[in-house]
């Protein structure tokens, strides 16, 4: 009877022991299997590379110091924040397919190199932001180096919003800037820290290269940023953006009107010419208020969409709750 049971104790044991083996077989088996699918999806979906840098770089007429460690890592440094910032970089492409056609044609016009519209772009994203210091419009223009360079700049008018206007403006600085320093890379930098600022330093530390210059972080980073947004806008696929041509912004279609006379309700004056208030201030950002009053009859041009460019209608006056 003893010998029964313990062969029975041994079946037992036997038989659990198995069950526990099979199922942790199973489990192992489970886990691993989530384990290789979750690899797949990180195989497929997520990846994160360091980038490599170009042999050679040619920037605003210049040849890019690569070989100096300090240069490469600091182009390193914007490159990877700017491929890496893809909803941004991704809008850096689509807003440049609207406003670079413009900026191209005046760039030329003015004999400064082309690479200069990418500074736009890292200037203000092709916007008319405002920085805390007070920089306005597509370029950042401070409002008295805006009067400086023959922008208007008031409470009714401001024309560092005006596209056509402030990128010529910017053209008449780098001239001068590039006249006093005899390098494109360091007009640029001095747009960022001023001419004085820029050529203290130069005096200071006794050299006129903007790659040998210890500069403050901002201007030190400044050129670099341009350069990083230039590289990978002209190799896109290279860098990891995919767009159709149908994805990118197209420019505004417009017809100018010139006006020198008071308007003394934008609105009014917007259905005159077809559209609504919204899309005058839209493609006229430079105007300011809901009138221009004009006293010393100045000719502007005003930009009206072309027809068809926007469908709207008037609304009936009738059913607009008025105070």
């Amino acid at each position: 009877m003893k010998s029964i049971l313990i062969r029975s104790a041994v079946f037992l044991l036997v038989i659990l022991s198995g069950s526990i083996i099979l199922k942790y077989f199973v489990f192992s088996t489970e886990v691993k299997k989530e384990d290789n699918h979750y690899q797949n999806y990180v195989n497929q979906h997520y990846k994160v590379f360091a980038l490599e840098l170009p042999d050679s770089l040619f920037f605003l007429d210049e040849e890019v110091p690569l070989t100096m460690v300090d240069i490469a890592e600091r182009l390193d440094r914007e490159m990877l924040i700017n491929v890496y910032w893809q909803s941004q970089t991704l809008l850096f492409f689509k807003k440049a397919n609207k406003f670079f056609p413009s900026i191209e044609t005046i760039l030329k016009e003015y004999g400064v190199p082309d690479d200069f519209k990418y500074l736009a772009l890292t200037e203000s994203g092709l916007s008319n932001v405002v920085s805390p210091a007070g920089a306005a419009g597509y370029w950042q223009f401070l409002k008295e180096t805006a009067k400086e360079y023959g922008l208007e700049v008031n409470n009714e008018v401001d024309e560092r919003y005006h596209l056509e206007k402030s990128t010529a403006a910017f053209c008449k600085y780098m001239l001068d800037a590039y006249s006093k320093f005899g390098s494109w890379t360091l007009a640029a930098a001095s747009y960022n820290m001023g001419i004085g600022g820029l050529n203290n330093q130069i005096t200071r530390q006794q050299v006129n290269n903007y790659y040998d210059l210890l500069l403050n972080e901002e201007t030190g980073r400044y050129v670099f940023r341009i350069m990083a947004v230039k590289q990978i806008m002209t190799n896109p696929a290279y860098y990891g953006f995919y767009f159709r041509p149908q994805d990118l912004y197209p420019p505004d279609e417009f017809r100018t009107i010139e006006m020198n006379t008071e308007i003394t309700n934008m609105a009014d004056f917007a259905f005159e010419q077809g559209v609504n208030y919204k899309i005058l201030k839209l493609m006229n950002p430079w105007l300011r208020q809901n009138y221009l009053h004009n006293t010393s009859g100045k000719n502007y041009q005003i930009k009206i969409p072309k027809q068809g460019y926007y469908s709207l209608s008037k609304v009936d006056s009738s059913l607009l709750l008025l105070e």
